[in-house]
């Protein structure tokens, strides 16, 4: 129909809804009074849309995990990964207009512990730039050890602990309007590598002191990075288009001059949008490689690895460790509504001795189904059944897999 055409049948329709009111009502004189009284008979049945409650918790909810609208909010990650179902709180106030400070802990039920304190001022530079600050403690009680290299055997896990004091300042900076992003941070920290407890030994049972660098030790470093990224991603915490390409440099200076170590840091991730982002084909690789210092060696607790909910999600955390890492991700993400995605998702990976040998044979592989509670900008829960050569495992995490 031509849009005369169209005008003409609404125009009908109306007479036609003004000759079936009550023969009570004032007969108009013209065309034009009939239109006039029947548009405004209309407009008394027309009213605006108002959602129902549900709907409306769920809008409050998105403000609040969108926003940070709250200032006591739950804080679910944990001292370290492996630490198993955590439990936490925050409070946020606002310093000026945009900065906030947040002081928060958690524990969870293997006794893992995390008190700290963050200053943030996501504005910084006549907003090219974001700055934080973060301090604090913890703890970690059961961290898994399996020994080094890619060919350790399940049956080998024993237990470690450590605390830990932080103190961490990182100054994001975006020099352009486009996607190019430059990180530095500069960290003090102190390691006190101790026993292990729970059912598995701990693990100065098993390995001498001489065995293991780092073993018994209590460390000081001073860690300087340096990060350049392009990333195309809507927001870091979730997306469904976009994609990173960055590298990390590290380096470890520990005050002492026993375990110092630099380390360089390689990511890649493509998000690929299908049926207009109702799907997405998400795919990830990283690697980390390390160097050594003249007459130094790595800790083993701070020797890359793979292993747990970031990685290989099919192994324990910490599953394989040695000097160099290498994981692939695959996943084909599925929006459920706002709110919730699933994805069917295949990780693998491998750790060795040296760099040469990062390649694509002998690699540990995992496959699994995932539940993502998330925001327009982040995952707050993400929820995986993961299946590998070593059975099943569950994964509960307070971010997004990648």
């Amino acid at each position: 129909m031509t849009p005369r055409a169209v005008t003409v049948v609404r125009q009908l329709a109306i007479l036609a809804m003004f000759a079936a009111s009550p023969a009570s009502a004032q007969e108009p004189a013209t065309r034009a009074e009939a239109l006039e009284q029947a548009q405004a008979e209309k407009a008394t049945l027309v009213r605006p849309y108002e959602p129902g409650k549900a709907e409306k918790y769920l809008d409050r909810a998105e403000e609040i995990m969108t926003t940070g609208g709250l200032r006591l909010h739950p804080f679910f990650q944990s001292a370290y990964s492996g630490g198993g179902f955590t439990l936490g709180a925050g409070y946020r106030t606002a310093v000026g207009s945009y900065n906030s400070i947040d002081v928060r802990g958690s524990w969870t039920l293997k006794g893992y512990k995390r008190v700290e304190s963050e200053f943030v001022a996501p504005r910084f530079l006549k907003r090219r730039a974001s700055f934080s600050f973060l301090g604090g403690w913890r703890e970690a009680t059961q961290v898994g050890f399996y020994g080094v290299g890619n060919d350790t055997v399940e049956e080998a896990n024993v237990s470690y602990g450590f605390t830990q004091l932080y103190a961490h300042g990182v100054l994001e900076v975006k020099p352009t309007n486009r996607f190019l992003t430059l990180i530095g941070g500069l960290e003090a920290s102190q390691w006190e590598q101790g026993p292990g407890s729970g059912a598995k030994p701990s693990i100065e049972t098993v390995y001498p002191p001489a065995s293991l660098p780092g073993l018994g030790q209590t460390i000081t470093y001073l860690h300087t990075h340096g990060t350049v990224g392009f990333d195309s991603r809507p927001a870091p915490g979730y997306a469904r288009r976009g994609s990173l390409l960055g590298v990390t440099f590290r380096d470890f200076s520990d005050t002492d001059d026993r375990f110092g170590f630099k380390q360089i840091d390689y990511e890649a991730i493509q998000h690929i949008p299908l049926m207009r982002e109702s799907w997405a084909l998400s795919l990830h690789a990283a690697a980390s490689v390390t160097g050594l210092k003249s007459g130094q060696e790595i800790p083993f607790f701070m020797m890359p690895s793979v292993g747990g909910g970031s990685s290989l999600r099919g192994y324990s955390s910490w599953r394989f460790r040695d000097r160099n890492s290498l994981f692939l991700q695959a996943e084909w993400r599925v929006m459920v509504n706002r709110f919730l995605d699933t994805a069917l998702f295949y990780d693998t990976g491998k750790v060795e001795a040296h760099t040469r040998d990062l390649d694509l044979s002998n690699l540990k592989d995992d496959y699994g189904i995932g539940f993502r509670f998330h925001t327009p900008l982040a995952t707050p829960l993400r929820i995986e059944l993961a299946r590998s050569r070593e059975g099943m495992t569950i994964v509960f995490s307070s971010s997004g897999s990648f």
